[in-house]
């Protein structure tokens, strides 16, 4: 009998959780996790691995509808900033992830919690052409929050019009879940051009994502963002 391998086992518990971060975007505010963990999620302990990969997208609905985590879904997001630090030699995109992530617990468990530190720098992203941004943008989307300023988020409001050519060409081709990242971006910018019809772009990456989750998870956090600032 064929026994599916550890990277089948940590996509399939990423899109459990995901699709849990999505539902719980469209329906108010409940957590992506309750009481037990989804089969797939707890099979084997790669419930930490894959809270790491969504990041700190993973208390979204939390952050969005001023909701109080439970003590699972706490617990889950600390054992993945603990267990996964980045490495020295980490990509950029990794730092800022872990640095976010550490910045979200350090909010909504408050004080006596792990103190995110100064932010890391961001200098990369301000030489970079607009399809490497996109992509980098893209990575980076748990940072597009309402009201939230950061050194990431300073870039992508510098670079619209770049961001807007990258989503184009993320549409064009084909790559659903960068399209809803760089999308989630612009819907918090101002002087997105009117021409590039951002609400039904959006609308149509997550029909030609054919239900992907993650990719679900962006398009529908980038509709809440329109709404306003974090509670």
């Amino acid at each position: 009998m064929h026994q599916p391998g550890t990277s089948s086992l940590l996509t399939d518990a990423v899109r459990e959780l995901a699709a849990g971060v999505a539902s719980a975007l469209s329906s108010g505010g409940h957590g992506p996790v309750s009481g037990d963990l989804p089969p797939a999620v707890g099979a084997d302990g790669f419930a930490p691995a894959a809270v790491r990969v969504l990041g700190a997208d993973f208390l979204l609905p939390h952050r969005l509808f001023g909701t109080r985590p439970g003590e699972t879904e706490l617990a889950l997001f600390r054992q993945a900033v603990e267990s996964y630090p980045p490495r020295a030699d980490a990509a950029p995109t990794v730092v800022w992830s872990h640095w976010a992530m550490t910045r979200t617990l350090h909010r909504l468990t408050g004080p006596g919690s792990v103190s995110p530190g100064p932010e890391p720098g961001a200098g990369w992203l301000d030489v970079a052409d607009w399809r490497v941004l996109t992509h980098q943008l893209a990575i980076l989307a748990p940072l597009a929050l309402p009201g939230e300023d950061c050194a990431v988020a300073r870039v992508a409001r510098h670079r619209t019009l770049d961001l807007a050519r990258g989503f184009v060409r993320a549409v064009r081709r084909r790559d659903w879940l960068q399209a809803a990242g760089a999308g989630r971006w612009l819907t918090l910018l101002d002087d997105v051009p009117q021409t590039l019809g951002l609400a039904s772009g959006l609308d149509f990456v997550e029909l030609m994502a054919d239900g992907d989750p993650q990719t679900g998870l962006q398009v529908r956090a980038a509709r809440q963002l329109r709404t306003g600032a974090l509670v």
